[in-house]
């Protein structure tokens, strides 16, 4: 037997190791970002250090996507991605004109994501209260 044949043979009756593919931890693909209440597009889109970059320098006023790329560590399409993250939870807008793409900061999300931490503040806050009575007057009762 030739020995490429042998190889051939040997490799058949080896079991195949699986190959796993993970998506990319900041990847949201596309049809996930379609079908999904609008708080969590504004959570997704502020889980990422360097769409939160973007959006501190778009405080500052409007800026190109050339603009927003120059100081991140990236390529230019993956900038565009993060701008299409930040753009579907409703924290930026942008508008092509002529060849340049201009970015601009929305705010009208903003206020229903403060609203949830608020209310999960409170719940916590009250939480911690009754935690803190509970405990007073069980040192209270040892004292007696």
């Amino acid at each position: 037997m030739h020995r490429s044949s042998r190889l051939c043979l040997l490799a058949r009756l080896l079991p195949r190791k699986k190959v796993l593919n993970f998506p990319r931890p900041h990847a949201i693909p596309k049809h996930v970002l379609n079908n999904q209440d609008p708080l969590d597009l504004i959570f997704q889109a502020l889980a990422d250090r360097s769409r939160r970059a973007i959006l501190e320098r778009l405080t500052r006023g409007l800026a190109s996507v050339s603009e927003l790329a120059q100081p991140l560590e990236m390529s230019l399409p993956a900038v565009v991605q993060h701008l299409q993250v930040l753009e579907s939870g409703g924290l930026i807008k942008t508008e092509k004109i002529g060849r340049v793409r201009t970015c601009t900061i929305e705010t009208p999300g903003l206020p229903a994501a403060e609203h949830w931490i608020s209310e999960r503040r409170t719940t916590g806050e009250r939480r911690l209260d009754r935690l803190g009575e509970y405990l007073a007057g069980t040192t209270e009762n040892k004292k007696e």
